[in-house]
């Protein structure tokens, strides 16, 4: 598999290269390009290569300028040190990305992604990438939408709840509720994992698989047995709270940004 990547940072390509070719030693790095500019005259003089890995901020730009440029027909990769807030709008439009500093079992399943494309390619017509496509995720990256309010029904009538007033969404026996700050609860149709897509993720916080949790809800943090924290927040919930193991780096993250 020949891979063309676009990357102006030299230790993040050294590591990237290294990294492809010890997942598969099949894979060929036929170039390593820094800037939009290069990279259209690369790909306007030379033959299209398996895949492309592209960063997204580059030497004169945002790789996606290159799009408006010359049509990528092959499997494009980005590779961006973008925040988690970011990484949604990659997600939402079904792209293919590594977040830096890059895991090896993510890029694993991307090059496993990768070669199934190459197949389907062969009887399939190849993907392509608008422009108007990267100037709609361009603009998710930039200008990402989180709902500021919902409706919930309350007997026959409606209320409107300012999402910044919402302490915590969280889930019992299957049924979504939440907590205003003035220890009101009322029940909401949506589901957590519907949610945690429409929270703006500065302010909201998936702990556990019952609870999202705004952060100024938490009075305190002490730490538990076998490496997960343990919360006390306002209002007070049901039962003891406790961070997922699995979370608790990305909570920590979460906090101190």
């Amino acid at each position: 598999m020949k891979v063309l990547i676009i990357e102006d940072e030299q230790p993040a390509a050294r590591q990237l290269t290294k990294l492809l070719q010890k997942h598969d030693a099949t894979i060929t790095i036929i170039e390593v390009i820094d800037s939009v500019e290069a990279s259209v005259k690369w790909l306007q003089t030379f033959p299209m290569p398996d895949a492309v890995f592209m960063d997204i901020q580059i030497a004169d730009g945002l790789s996606f300028d290159i799009f408006n440029h010359f049509d990528i027909t092959c499997p494009v990769v980005f590779t961006t040190a973008f925040d988690q807030y970011a990484i949604k709008a990659f997600k939402v439009n079904a792209v293919d990305y590594l977040l830096k500093p890059i895991d090896e079992d993510e890029l694993q399943a991307v090059i496993a992604k990768i070669k199934n494309k190459k197949s389907d390619i062969i009887d399939h017509a190849p993907p392509q990438y608008s422009v108007d496509f990267f100037k709609n995720l361009l603009g998710n990256i930039a200008n990402p939408s989180y709902k500021e309010r919902f409706l919930v029904k309350i007997g026959q009538n409606f209320s409107s709840f300012e999402t910044a007033d919402i302490a915590y969404f969280f889930s019992e026996d299957g049924i979504t509720q939440f907590y205003i700050f003035q220890t009101k609860k009322y029940l909401i149709d949506h589901a957590l994992d519907e949610l945690e897509n429409q929270l703006h993720p500065k302010h909201f916080f998936r702990i556990n698989r019952k609870l999202i949790i705004n952060a100024q809800a938490i009075q305190k943090i002490s730490p538990h047995f076998n490496g997960r924290l343990k919360l006390e927040i306002t209002p007070p919930y049901s039962e003891d709270i406790f961070v997922a193991r699995e979370r608790v780096n990305d909570f920590k993250t979460w906090l101190g940004g």
